[in-house]
């Protein structure tokens, strides 16, 4: 199925906002890497400082190496953090195992429609391409170029259309679940650094 709002020209992100503990976020646009640092101080999540409506965003991510049980680590479109009637879609990797990822997304703060992918690979080995292809009747994800999950709007239904920012973060969501999602938080091989590079996003789509 061909949908042009998914062909948009893509372009580096050169800008971001830290939304939490800057000391643990860092950003060399000259390198096109950001970094993420889980530690005694917790996490942090960065940010688009623009939101965007359709097109294809992707990254190269490596995520945190060794026992990562308890964190969340991801890539994810959000109209707003927080905001209880959110649009959003997500790639979201589940430290009790890194041989897998979750991908879901919402539609006016309704979810529950997640869905668990085989990586074929440990997300922490080395880097590999997450995108997310957004339309107005088409999401598509795709992982090293191939598409894992795509979702076509059906007649009537709610589907995601609020422009969004573009998010990252690493934090604890062990409490979630009695710890069932993402396992119970070990930490013994903290600092837990999770790598993003060659962040893009769409040209021309930006509404703020």
């Amino acid at each position: 199925m061909a949908d042009p709002s998914l062909h948009h020209e893509a372009q580096p992100l050169k800008f971001i906002a830290v939304d939490y503990c800057p000391e643990s976020c860092t950003h060399s646009p000259e390198s096109s890497t950001i970094t993420l640092t889980f530690d005694h101080r917790g996490g942090s999540r960065w940010r688009s400082t623009t939101r965007f409506q359709y097109g294809t965003f992707s990254s190269l991510i490596q995520c945190p190496k060794g026992n990562t049980s308890g964190l969340n680590f991801n890539i994810y479109l959000s109209s707003l953090e927080g905001d209880k009637s959110q649009d959003e879609i997500d790639f979201e990797f589940l430290g009790k195992d890194k041989r897998i990822v979750q991908t879901n997304y919402y539609t006016a703060g309704t979810g529950n429609r997640e869905a668990i992918h085989d990586l074929g690979f440990d997300c922490s080995d080395g880097f590999h391409e997450y995108v997310i292809k957004w339309g107005p009747d088409l999401i598509q994800w795709l992982i090293d170029g191939k598409v894992i999950r795509s979702v076509v709007r059906a007649d009537g239904e709610g589907f995601p259309q609020k422009p969004m920012f573009l998010y990252a973060s690493v934090w604890d969501a062990s409490y979630i679940d009695e710890g069932r999602w993402t396992g119970p938080y070990v930490g013994c091989d903290a600092p837990y650094i999770c790598l993003y590079k060659n962040v893009n996003v769409p040209v021309g789509t930006a509404v703020e």
